[in-house]
């Protein structure tokens, strides 16, 4: 594979690659050397890759993998993981009630709707469960998960829109 068929290749999900990796590091700089040595680790590995059925998720799991080892690697003492109890110090207590407000609304609408679609909602969006074991755990055609976390997906953002715009004319 010459560097020219590389590139071309790797173009494409490049910036997939530095978003998640900024997400899980936070820092910019971060994500910029993590995205480097994914490529450099893909460049490496350039005489397999025919070999697997989509380079970008193979990406992207490098990806995942990288920063989750660097957060838990002893030189990341300056570096946090993204959790919902994450907070910063400059941010205005305004958006962290709005923030707030909000996720109560979210948490207060899942419980409204359908069993089955606050259960595939809840281990796809939540717990980050993969589609097919959702499917397994309970018991759906791939489908019909798929069908049913649209639904609740569209339900949760229109009554969340509704709520958020309340009383506006």
């Amino acid at each position: 594979m010459t560097p020219s068929e590389f590139m071309e290749l790797v173009t494409p999900f490049k910036d997939k690659v530095f978003r998640l990796a900024k997400r899980l590091l936070i820092s910019t700089e971060e994500a910029e050397d993590a995205t480097q040595e994914v490529m450099l680790k893909l460049w490496s590995a350039k005489n397999k890759i025919g070999s697997y059925r989509s380079v970008e998720a193979f990406a992207m799991t490098m990806t995942r993998n990288f920063c989750l080892d660097r957060l838990k690697s002893k030189q990341s003492g300056n570096l946090k993981l993204v959790h919902s109890n994450y907070s910063d110090p400059s941010a205005s207590l305004q958006k962290e009630v709005e923030a707030k407000d909000s996720l109560g609304w979210v948490r207060q609408i899942m419980d409204e709707l359908p069993e089955q679609q606050r259960m595939v909602l809840q281990l796809r969006d939540v717990e980050d469960y993969e589609f097919e074991e959702i499917e397994a755990l309970l018991d759906m055609k791939p489908t019909a998960v798929r069908v049913t976390l649209s639904r609740a997906r569209k339900a949760v953002r229109e009554k969340l829109i509704e709520k958020h715009r309340y009383g506006i004319g």
